[in-house]
C-alpha cells in the first residue's frame, strides 16, 4: 500500500478491526484515509474501540452498511486501493463494482484465497477473464491475491 501511495483506501469486511489498524498504520504514513464497512454494528464498535486504543481512530472512517452498497454508492475510479475480506460468496457480484470504482492502477487485495479457495473459485475466474488487470497471489497465511487495474483502464466494465 505503501508502494502505491493509496491514500484513498476501502475495507469490505471490518470484522473486529485486526486489518484496519494495520492499513491504517499504512495510510497515515502518506496521509491517507479509511472507510471500511462491515454490515454488522457489534463488530464495527470493537474495531472502533480497537481504532481508539491505537490512536488511529482519525484515519478511519467505520461504516455499518451492506458493501454492494459501499460500492454502489462509490464514484467511477475513487479508490487508490481496496481491502476484501467479507463474506466471500457475494465477492463475484461485486466484481463489476469493483473495477468500476478502483482507479487506474489500483490495487484490490483479496485475503483468504488459498484457505477458502472453492468459494473463491468463480471470483478468481472472473478476475482471470478481465484484460483489463493483472493478479498475483501471494501465499503467506491464508493467501493473499492482488490485483492491479492497468494504469490506462477508465472504461467501464462492459
Amino acid at each position: 500500500m505503501r508502494a502505491i501511495r493509496a491514500r484513498r483506501l476501502l475495507e469490505i469486511g471490518t470484522s473486529n478491526g485486526y486489518s484496519t489498524l494495520w492499513l491504517a498504520d499504512a495510510v497515515r504514513s502518506v496521509g491517507g484515509h479509511i472507510v471500511s464497512v462491515d454490515v454488522d454494528a457489534g463488530r464495527s464498535a470493537l474495531a472502533a474501540r480497537n481504532l481508539e486504543r491505537a490512536g488511529l481512530h482519525e484515519l478511519v472512517e467505520l461504516r455499518v452498511e451492506d458493501a454492494a452498497l459501499s460500492l454502489r454508492e462509490s464514484p467511477d475510479a475513487s479508490w487508490d486501493m481496496i481491502f476484501l475480506d467479507a463474506e466471500r460468496p457475494a465477492y463475484a457480484g461485486y466484481w463489476p463494482e469493483l473495477v468500476r470504482v478502483l482507479r487506474p492502477a489500483g490495487l484490490l487485495a483479496v485475503d483468504n484465497v488459498l484457505s477458502h479457495a472453492e468459494e473463491v473459485e468463480h471470483f478468481r475466474s472472473l478476475i482471470a477473464s478481465e484484460a483489463r488487470v493483472s493478479e498475483a497471489v501471494v501465499p503467506t497465511g491464508a493467501g493473499l491475491l492482488l490485483v492491479v487495474l492497468d494504469a490506462g483502464s477508465a472504461d467501464p466494465v462492459g
